[in-house]
C-alpha cells in the first residue's frame, strides 16, 4: 500500500488529459483530423505520428503556453482522489517536466477546489530533474506516465507507479494503474 504522505504526481498524462487536448489542438489550429489517441504509442510524438514536425512542436508549445481554444480536462476521478489526499495529509506534491507551471497552476487550483492551498507544483524543465526534487522532498512513490522517467526514479530508490497510457505499454516491473479509482485502492488512507 502507498503512503499518501510520501506520494507525488506528474501532471500531464496523469492528472491532466493532455493528449486529448493535443488532439483537439491539432484539429482546431492545424486542421489535422487523422490522429487518434491510440496512435500515440510513444512519448516522442515525431516517432509515432505521421504529422509534420513543425506542427507537432507548435501544438506542444500551445499546450505549454496555454494558447489554445479547447478545454483541458482532468483524467476521470483525479480531482476527487487528489482532494482526498490533500485532506488526509495536509499536502499535495506535483512535479512536472514543464519549464514553467504557468497555465497549469491555475487549472490545478480549480481542480483542487478548496485544497489548492495545500498543493505544491514544481516545474523542473526536464524529466531527468524530477528525481532530485522528489528525493529532496522525501517522496517515496511517484505516479508517472513516461516509462523512461520511471526507470530513473527506480534507480534513485523512488517507487514508480505507471499510469497506463498507449505510449507506455512496454514491459516493466513497476506497479501500474489504469485509472484514478484503481490508484485510490492502492493508497493507505487512515
Amino acid at each position: 500500500m502507498i503512503d499518501p504522505a510520501a506520494l507525488a504526481f506528474d501532471i500531464d498524462g496523469v492528472i491532466a488529459d493532455t493528449m486529448h487536448l493535443f488532439l483537439d489542438i491539432l484539429k482546431d489550429h492545424y486542421d489535422v483530423h487523422t490522429v487518434k489517441y491510440d496512435d500515440i504509442t510513444c512519448y516522442r510524438l515525431d516517432e509515432c505520428l505521421d504529422v509534420d514536425l513543425a506542427v507537432l512542436e507548435s501544438a506542444v508549445t500551445r499546450i505549454l503556453d496555454g494558447n489554445y481554444q479547447a478545454t483541458l480536462k482532468p483524467l476521470p476521478g483525479a480531482g476527487k482522489v487528489l482532494r482526498r489526499i490533500a485532506e488526509a495529509t495536509g499536502r499535495l506534491f506535483m512535479v512536472t517536466a514543464r519549464p514553467d507551471p504557468g497555465p497549469i497552476a491555475g487549472w490545478m487550483n480549480a481542480l483542487l477546489d478548496g485544497q489548492h492551498d495545500r498543493a505544491t507544483i514544481v516545474a523542473t524543465g526536464s524529466f531527468e530533474a524530477k528525481t532530485e526534487v522528489l528525493l529532496e522532498n522525501g517522496i517515496q512513490w511517484f505516479v508517472e506516465d513516461r516509462l523512461e522517467t520511471c526507470h530513473l526514479l527506480k534507480a534513485a530508490g523512488i517507487a514508480p507507479v505507471v499510469f497506463r497510457q498507449p505510449w507506455n505499454q512496454d514491459p516493466h516491473e513497476y506497479m501500474s494503474v489504469g485509472s484514478w479509482p484503481e490508484l485510490e485502492t492502492q493508497i493507505k488512507f487512515l
